[in-house]
């Protein structure tokens, strides 16, 4: 049940932005066990000057090609398969879209079950009394 937000570079095509999202979706499927058409995302292409970034951290250079990853998802994940995700993503990302490993950018949070409403004002994954 994860939420996804993709910030990147206007530089980058609408078209490329959505294929973004389209390899986040398959590699969470694959290595967190995402149910299928449990995808929502937030992609949001930006001018440059809206993305305010160091030139390094870590020992890792980045570029204005940037791309933010960010998704919410339940607690409950082991250490290894969000490692599993972030290296799925990264390879995916670099592989299929020629991305630079250094500007993929990824963030989780992680919530609750009972944080969730999927719609009509429900608390889908609440303990049931």
């Amino acid at each position: 049940m994860p939420l996804v937000r993709i910030d990147l570079s206007n530089k980058y095509s609408a078209s490329l932005a959505k294929q973004a999202g389209e390899i986040v979706y398959q590699v969470m499927r694959e290595q967190i066990n995402v149910p299928e058409d449990d995808k929502f995302q937030i992609i949001t292409r930006h001018d440059q000057s809206e993305l305010n970034i160091p030139k390094s951290y870590l020992g890792i250079e980045y570029s204005e090609n940037i791309i933010f990853i960010q998704a919410t998802i339940s607690f409950g994940r082991s250490i290894e398969l969000k490692k599993n995700l972030f290296r799925g993503v990264c390879d995916a990302l670099v592989q299929q879209l020629q991305v630079r490993p250094q500007d993929i950018f990824i963030n989780l949070i992680e919530v609750n079950k009972e944080n969730w409403s999927f719609g009509n004002g429900e608390m889908q994954y609440a303990d049931k009394d």
